[in-house]
């Protein structure tokens, strides 16, 4: 299948997964559900999830077990379930305080701030509810809620948001800066690679390979994320535009310019790519979403 039938079906997919595993609308609490399902349906890239998807392509045995694909899908909607819920709390007025996200209302503006921190809190128990239900090995169940949970926490996601908005209108290193983005952003997008290769089986070279991918591919996407903010307008991104820097935010941008920081996006895709030759042509789907990460418009 070529790469953008592939992300469509992915797409798909996912979605219909999601909808199946939120609360429906109509039950009670009726408003909390509706503002979970608001947060994760119907927008967004779903990087996190084909990312879950290639990395599971590119290990699983041979002839896609059917239990391996379900289990798969149930990753990466919990995956997007922990994203929705970080993207629902990043946007409260305690936090960054914005408006737009996917090109429509937060959901704080859409359902009132309390619905909006309770649907975040609500989405991540659900997410490792849904690991917890994959129909595979509970050894392997185990490793993956391990692998989401610490991507998550204040060694991960949760940590690297709390120190984004502390170094707000505060010098960073770029050292500095890159280690805040491997928690902030790049945990996640690694998790979910990661979390792909669990799933599936994949061996110890294998994980090392997609380990090296995860790294390259997590910095790159926030590199891209940074130059967009200041080259993209609010339609383009979904989101408000120019938002770093009127919060005086450090970014790579910021630190290197903007061609500097394209150069460096392109080296990130370049590392990923040489990190991928072990696993071969399993690894096409996500060579391509390498591309798709760094070439990105929105």
């Amino acid at each position: 299948m070529d790469f953008p039938a592939w992300m469509r079906t992915c797409a798909e997919q996912v979605e219909r997964r999601l909808g199946a595993l939120l609360p429906q609308e109509e039950e009670i609490p009726a408003h909390l559900h509706g503002a979970m399902r608001y947060a994760v349906l119907g927008g967004g890239k779903r990087v996190r999830a084909l990312l879950v998807l290639a990395a599971g392509h590119a290990c699983q045995p041979a002839g896609k077990p059917v239990a391996i694909v379900t289990a798969l899908e149930s990753a990466a909607a919990a995956v997007e379930m922990i994203h929705a819920y970080s993207l629902v709390h990043d946007d409260l007025p305690c936090m960054d305080n914005d408006t737009l996200r996917r090109g429509k209302p937060t959901t704080h503006v859409a359902y009132g701030e309390a619905a909006a921190l309770l649907a975040g809190d609500a989405l991540q128990p659900l997410a490792f509810e849904t690991l917890a239900g994959m129909p595979i090995a509970p050894a392997l169940i185990v490793q993956s809620v391990q692998v989401l949970a610490r991507a998550s926490g204040s060694l991960g996601m949760a940590g690297g948001q709390f120190i984004d908005l502390d170094s707000t209108g505060h010098g960073l290193s770029l050292d500095q800066l890159r280690g805040m983005h491997t928690m902030k952003t790049g945990a996640l997008l690694a998790a979910s690679v990661t979390l792909g290769g669990v799933v599936a089986g994949a061996s110890s070279p294998q994980r090392q390979a997609l380990e090296k991918y995860a790294a390259a591919i997590g910095l790159a996407f926030q590199v891209v994320d940074d130059i967009l903010d200041v080259t993209a307008d609010s339609a383009s991104l979904g989101k408000t535009a120019g938002k770093d820097a009127q919060d005086n935010k450090p970014t790579y941008v910021s630190l290197m310019g903007v061609d500097a920081a394209r150069e460096l996006a392109a080296q990130l895709r370049d590392d990923a790519h040489q990190a991928l030759r072990p696993l071969g042509e399993t690894g096409v789907y996500l060579a391509a979403m390498a591309d798709f990460i760094v070439a990105r418009e929105y």
